[in-house]
């Protein structure tokens, strides 16, 4: 019997990614914790957690590449579904975001007795905005300006421009995350040295992870541009991977102004 489809949604096949992935988060997370109490196998869990994370994403990311360049799922109305799914997460970020912000500024626009009633506290030698954080503001922002030079390109149907673009973005990215990396290692006090110490490094670390993630994004449409993958009107997996590096970008902007430039005045 012939069966066809008679609406443009897709009815999704069951797949075993969700639930793996929900395993290795719950995995990792309960590795790290007990890695960072010092509990025997606590190291292996989070590696393991975070293994079986890669694992998932790579293989479900590829189901989802199979089925809307090779399958033609992604119909019109799916990619919109798509799409507000995407702001919503999105949405979910920025309340992740509002959270760690919200305790730098209960610390430092009312500091206590117990931190010296000072912001920020006594015995803190703060990091110098205009070094190594303005760099990275730099480096961001045109990170994000080279993403649009990539979606006008693929609008334009260049292909191998886009491609160029791509690889800046990433380049750029790596540079980011090379800075941050030798920030923290050079930086004066560490996650331990009170409210500060956690603060700083909880919201600029939570943002680093984001790039890290961003940078997986533009590596994998750098690959699918290559494979011809996008074209001028199928072209979601990069839409969503430019959302999020755009919203890495200004997310950025907060930690700049409000940790590194005004929390680091007394």
């Amino acid at each position: 019997m012939n069966v066809s489809q008679k609406h443009p949604y897709h009815l999704v096949d069951p797949s075993p990614w969700p639930i793996l992935g929900s395993l290795g988060a719950l995995a990792s997370t309960m590795g790290g914790v007990m890695y960072m109490h010092s509990f025997a196998g606590g190291g292996t869990l989070l590696s393991s957690g975070l293994g079986i994370i890669l694992y998932t994403m790579f293989l479900w990311w590829r189901d989802v590449i199979r089925e809307s360049t090779y399958e033609g799922h992604h119909t019109f109305v799916v990619q919109l579904g798509l799409r507000y799914g995407f702001i919503l997460f999105i949405v979910s970020e920025v309340m992740s975001f509002l959270a760690f912000f919200w305790a730098f500024f209960h610390s430092s626009l009312a500091p206590t007795v117990d931190i010296g009633a000072i912001w920020p506290p006594e015995g803190i030698e703060v990091l110098d905005p205009w070094g190594i954080p303005f760099l990275n503001t730099f480096i961001l922002l045109s990170s994000g300006a080279a993403v649009t030079w990539v979606h006008h390109a693929i609008l334009a149907g260049l292909k191998q421009q886009a491609v160029y673009a791509l690889v800046a973005t990433i380049w750029l990215a790596l540079v980011f995350t090379g800075l941050q990396v030798m920030e923290y290692v050079e930086a004066p006090f560490t996650i331990s040295d009170g409210i500060y110490g956690s603060t700083f490094f909880l919201a600029t670390g939570f943002h680093g992870f984001h790039v890290i993630i961003g940078t997986i994004f533009p590596i994998t449409c750098g690959i699918r541009q290559y494979l011809g993958h996008f074209t001028q009107k199928h072209h979601f997996g990069f839409e969503a991977a430019a959302w999020y590096w755009h919203f890495v970008d200004v997310v950025w902007l907060f930690p700049f102004v409000s940790i590194y430039w005004w929390g680091g005045h007394r």
